[in-house]
C-alpha cells in the first residue's frame, strides 16, 4: 500500500484532515474523492473520506484551543418529559449546540435493549461537539422512563418488555394528520418535540438523522419506515423526513421483535441513505446488510470488499454508495460499540462517532 501523508488545515471555519500522496497538492474539497480512485489506497482512504470536514474539537466554526488552554465544555444537556398516545411517560435528553449556532442537523439516538441515554451518551456528546443537535430518549421500561403497568420495584423493567411494547416504541400511525395521530410511540413523541422546536424557530430540523444500536437500530428502522408512509397534505409533506439512517449492530430478532418488516419497506430498502456499523462478531448486522444490498445492487459499499475488479468487490466507492457496511475490528456490539472511543486521539477517525458524522455529511448532500 502506498505511504500517505496526513495534512490538516483550517478551512471554512473548521479543521479538515485528509490522507494524500506526498507529491499531491492537498485540497480539502477534492482530496478524498481522488483518493478513492486509487484502488491500492481504498482501505486507507475510507476512514479519512468519511471523516473529512468534521471539527477535530469544539463546535463548528471554532478554531481548536491553543495548547494548554483546553477547557471542559459546559454541560448544556436538557431533560425532557414526553408522553406517548398510550400514556407512557418517556424521559429524553436533549444535547443542543452552542447558543447562536445553527446545528448541522438533528439526530434522534435510540439505545439498545437494557440500555439508556447514558449508555450512548459518549456518542451523543461526540455528535453534539461536531455541531449536531441530539435527542436521546430512555425508551419505556429503561432508565427514568418507568412504566406504571409494570412492577415499580423491578430493578430493570426492560427485562419484562414484550413484543407489543417494542411495537409501540416505534409506532407512528392513526388518521391522516400526523400532528393529531392516534398512535404515537416513544420515538414519534421525540419527533413531535423536535418538530415543535422547529415550528417555534428554535432550530431547523433538516437534515434529520436517526441512529440506533442493537434492538434500538431495529426500532429506528421500523420508525423510519412508518415516517415514510405519512401522506403529503396540501400544506406540505408530513413524512419522508429522514435524511439518513444509521444502524449500529442491528439485531434481526429480539424477544419476538423482528426487523424483517422494516427491511421490506420502501424507505429502508431503497429510499433512505443507510449506514450499518458492525462489530467483528455482529452476524445479524451483516445479515441485515446482505439482505438490503440485493435491493441496491449498484449502490452499496462493503468495507471488507472495497471497490475494484476483484470478485465480490463493492460496485461503487463509499463516496457514491447509498448503503454502506463498515466492519469494526472490535468484538463490541450494540451500545458498547456505538459509544466506543479510541484512547488515542490520532486513531479516532475509525471510531463509530467519526464514521457516523462523515456519513451524515455525505447523506445530506444526496438529498440536495
Amino acid at each position: 500500500m502506498a505511504e500517505f501523508v496526513k495534512t490538516s488545515v483550517f478551512y471554512s471555519g473548521r479543521v479538515i484532515s485528509a490522507l494524500h500522496l506526498p507529491d499531491e497538492r492537498f485540497s480539502p474539497a477534492k482530496s478524498m474523492k481522488r483518493c478513492f480512485f486509487r484502488r491500492s489506497a481504498t482501505a486507507a482512504c475510507l476512514t479519512a473520506f468519511l471523516t473529512v470536514g468534521w471539527p477535530v474539537s469544539g463546535q463548528p466554526g471554532a478554531a481548536p484551543p491553543a495548547a494548554g488552554q483546553a477547557q471542559k465544555p459546559k454541560d448544556t444537556t436538557e431533560e425532557l418529559q414526553l408522553e406517548t398516545s398510550d400514556g407512557a411517560e418517556v424521559v429524553a435528553w436533549y444535547y443542543p449546540v452552542e447558543e447562536e449556532t445553527s446545528p448541522l442537523g438533528t439526530v434522534i439516538l435510540v439505545h439498545d435493549l437494557g440500555g439508556s441515554h447514558l449508555t450512548v451518551e459518549p456518542l451523543a456528546k461526540s455528535l453534539q461537539a461536531s455541531g449536531y443537535a441530539v435527542v436521546a430518549p430512555d425508551l419505556r421500561g429503561h432508565g427514568k422512563s418507568v412504566l406504571k403497568n409494570l412492577p415499580a420495584a423491578q430493578e430493570d423493567q426492560s427485562k419484562l418488555l414484550k413484543k407489543p411494547d417494542f411495537d409501540m416504541i416505534a409506532a407512528s400511525r392513526g388518521g391522516q394528520k400526523r400532528d393529531q395521530s392516534g398512535v404515537r410511540g416513544d420515538i414519534e413523541s421525540v419527533r413531535n418535540w423536535i418538530k415543535q422546536q422547529a415550528d417555534e424557530n428554535k432550530f431547523p430540523v433538516k437534515p434529520f438523522f436517526v441512529v440506533g444500536s442493537g434492538l434500538g437500530a431495529s426500532l429506528a428502522a421500523t420508525w423510519t419506515a412508518a415516517d415514510f408512509l405519512w401522506p403529503e397534505l396540501a400544506t406540505g409533506p408530513q413524512g419522508r423526513s429522514v435524511t439518513g439512517l444509521i444502524m449500529v449492530s442491528p439485531t434481526f430478532t429480539t424477544k419476538g421483535y423482528s426487523i424483517a418488516p422494516a427491511l421490506m419497506s420502501e424507505a429502508v430498502r431503497r429510499a433512505v441513505p443507510l449506514l450499518v456499523i458492525a462489530g467483528a462478531e455482529d452476524r445479524d448486522a451483516v445479515k441485515v446488510f446482505d439482505q438490503l444490498k440485493r435491493q441496491r445492487p449498484k449502490a452499496w459499499f462493503d468495507s471488507r470488499h472495497p471497490f475494484g475488479d476483484e470478485k465480490d468487490a463493492s460496485p461503487v466507492n463509499a463516496a457514491d454508495a447509498s448503503l454502506l457496511l463498515i466492519v469494526n475490528p472490535a468484538s463490541r456490539s450494540g451500545d458498547a460499540l456505538a459509544a466506543q472511543r479510541s484512547p488515542d486521539p490520532r486513531a479516532r477517525g475509525g471510531d463509530p462517532a467519526a464514521l457516523i458524522i462523515g456519513f451524515m455529511k455525505i447523506a445530506a448532500t444526496m438529498q440536495r
